[in-house]
């Protein structure tokens, strides 16, 4: 879950445009090679970002469901 987008810039805003809202799950799908870029899952789609611009997304792991 997404904690905080952090940053008072373009970018920031330009983050929360793209549905990096905080609350929102979002999963890590691939990592390039080296590293950079990151390809993550947010609200049904694939959204690549540079792995410095990611690093202003603080994430929180989702809390898992008790299985009955």
């Amino acid at each position: 879950m997404i904690r905080q987008v952090s940053g008072e810039d373009a970018l920031r805003c330009r983050l929360l445009d793209m549905g990096l809202i905080p609350g929102t799950a979002v999963s890590v799908q691939k990592v390039a090679p080296m590293g950079d870029p990151i390809e993550l899952l947010v609200r049904g789609y694939r959204l690549t970002l540079r792995k410095d611009d990611a690093a202003r997304i603080t994430v929180t792991p989702a809390a898992k469901e008790a299985s009955v």
